[in-house]
């Protein structure tokens, strides 16, 4: 998975309940914001594991427990912010439409590069360089377009928290491309030197 998620139940669970359950009367754009998280993990952990052949990999308990903390206190964070802090607002800001178009633009990007790596694992035994897409500029457009997601998320919401999680998102993201982007370029002799590894022509 492209997501930096791997308890991402906590995240659905969490900052919904406290943002509905506070004090602040929601109106449609803190409704929106809710609904824009919980899309992304409702896919994230109702769809998407089950479409991955993951059966028997296992995981250091350390980064288990880590992933655990970290999405706990963002999913905490995030509804509490709305639920508790924030103040009720009926207004529909250019920023919130802005904030919506980048979040599902980065989510069809990353939806349509792990559908490509999918479909590259059902049909190869073996590793093959993936070739669709955004993957003719970047290896890692699934990060990519996770990191677009997360940015649209914080301009949608316009908050401290919702900012945070898309910063430490693209600090956990981008070290990871680059070690993927590593990784390609010492399995593959032909693999693509223009290519960058998660920003096109950039990084």
């Amino acid at each position: 998975g492209s997501s930096i998620q791997n308890q991402p139940q906590l995240l659905l669970t969490i900052m919904p309940l406290l943002a509905i359950t506070g004090p602040t009367e929601l109106q449609l754009p803190q409704l929106v914001i809710v609904a824009l998280w919980s899309v992304h993990y409702i896919n994230r952990t109702l769809i998407f594991p089950f479409r991955l052949k993951t059966k028997g990999k296992k995981m250091p308990l350390v980064i288990v427990l880590s992933a655990v903390v970290f999405n706990g206190m963002n999913g905490f964070v995030n509804g509490y912010f709305l639920g508790y802090l924030s103040e009720t607002s009926t207004q529909l800001s250019w920023t919130l439409y802005l904030g919506v178009g980048l979040f599902f633009l980065g989510m069809i990007i990353n939806h349509r590069s792990d559908n490509h790596l999918i479909a590259l694992r059902k049909d190869n035994t073996g590793y093959v360089i993936p070739r669709a897409g955004l993957f003719r500029w970047i290896s890692c457009p699934n990060y990519f377009g996770e990191i677009i997601e997360w940015t649209g998320f914080a301009i949608a919401a316009a908050s401290a928290p919702a900012l945070s999680f898309a910063v430490w998102t693209a600090a956990n993201l981008i070290p990871r491309a680059l070690n993927h982007h590593e990784w390609y370029q010492e399995k593959f002799e032909d693999y693509p030197k223009e290519r960058k590894a998660v920003i096109p022509y950039l990084v």
